[in-house]
């Protein structure tokens, strides 16, 4: 897995308004079906974890975990973030090339 690319789409999909943050805005975008791949932090809480697992399994989204909340939110902006969904399609796959 190479962090760095990742982090690098991250902050593209960020600044191109190809994402959002925040476990309200990424289940919105799930059961939406405009979530391409769902990204988790590490330290995010057993309930996430728990919650967005099952939630993309049902919705057959991608789901991986990486890093912790306060440099995933720092990728993207904020101060800290536990959860984030892509919405665009090359940027999800680009993504998804990196984790493989």
């Amino acid at each position: 897995m190479n962090e760095n690319k990742i982090y690098g789409y991250l902050g593209l999909a960020a600044r191109g308004r190809k994402l959002v943050s925040g476990e309200f805005m990424t289940e919105k975008a799930v059961k939406e079906g405009s979530a391409r791949l769902v990204i988790l932090a590490e330290d995010a809480s057993d309930n996430t974890k728990k919650m967005f697992g099952n939630m993309c399994e049902f919705y057959q989204v991608p789901l991986y975990t990486m890093s912790n909340k306060e440099l995933l939110g720092h990728t993207i902006g904020k101060q800290i973030c536990a959860s984030l969904a892509v919405t665009d399609d090359g940027l999800a796959k680009a993504i998804k090339k990196q984790f493989a």
